[in-house]
């Protein structure tokens, strides 16, 4: 079982990873894993000595291709449970949680992403499918971003 929890601040060396729903001209932006057959948001690994904010510049960067973009963060979230991430039963690990919408992207992904999609509808086949959802559900509650 996975808990996703949402708070509006927390101790900011608790944030350990950003999580960025893009849209590019009113579409989703997804990332394909070059290992995996699903679909997810940007984000990741926060770096040591790097702020939350560079955090999810670099990881839109890398993974969307985005060279011109505007980024906000939403909120924390966190995952309680077993995760890939998450090896303890019961471990809760912090992120926060951002909104981007980017005007222009690179020719070539330089990542391990193999490709990004741009689409009006959200995908079906998660990597992450009982924790992403929840973010969209989250950012589109508080009004950052339309569902």
């Amino acid at each position: 079982m996975v808990e996703v929890n949402f708070y509006d601040q927390i101790a900011d060396e608790k944030l350990k990873f950003a999580v960025i729903l893009a849209k590019a001209d009113g579409k989703w932006v997804f990332c394909k894993h070059k290992e995996r057959d699903t679909y997810e948001v940007p984000g990741g690994h926060r770096e040591i000595g790097e702020r939350i904010e560079e955090t999810a510049k670099r990881e839109l960067e890398e993974e969307t291709g985005a060279t011109a973009y505007h980024i906000k963060p939403v909120c924390v979230y966190s995952v309680k449970g077993k995760t890939r991430v998450n090896e303890i039963l019961g471990e809760e690990t912090f992120g926060m949680l951002f909104v981007a919408e980017i005007q222009t992207f690179e020719q070539e992904l330089h990542s391990e992403m193999e490709k990004i999609i741009r689409t009006e509808k959200l995908v079906t086949n998660w990597t992450y499918p009982l924790i992403q959802p929840k973010l969209i559900e989250e950012a589109v509650r508080r009004g950052y971003i339309e569902g």
